[in-house]
């Protein structure tokens, strides 16, 4: 007693296609971690336009190098004005 039933057709899957990272998104991230201050920062936004328009991925990336270029500036900020503020104190009391 054998019955033939109909085979379920074989579905071909194919993987959808990947979007190229942003070159310039990478450099940010890598810039940023260098401790690279301004640049990572003008790069990071030229990047995430560059995604916006292009559809590119990688604005994560851009992001965290943005985020690493901030603090690199802020942190770069405070050193200059405690370097002021010394140099400062010490012309006022005499210190040469």
């Amino acid at each position: 007693m054998s019955t033939d039933l109909p085979r379920p057709s074989q579905q071909q899957w194919t993987a959808p296609a990947s979007r190229p990272t942003n070159g310039l998104a990478i450099a940010t991230l890598v810039l940023g971690i260098c401790g690279f201050a301004i640049v990572p920062v003008i790069m990071g936004h030229i990047a995430l336009r560059q995604i916006r328009e292009r559809g590119d991925a990688g604005s994560g990336l851009a992001i965290a190098g943005l985020i690493l270029g901030y603090i690199a500036l802020a942190g770069y900020i405070v050193i200059g004005i405690m370097m002021i503020a010394v140099i400062a104190g010490g012309v006022a009391f005499g210190v040469r």
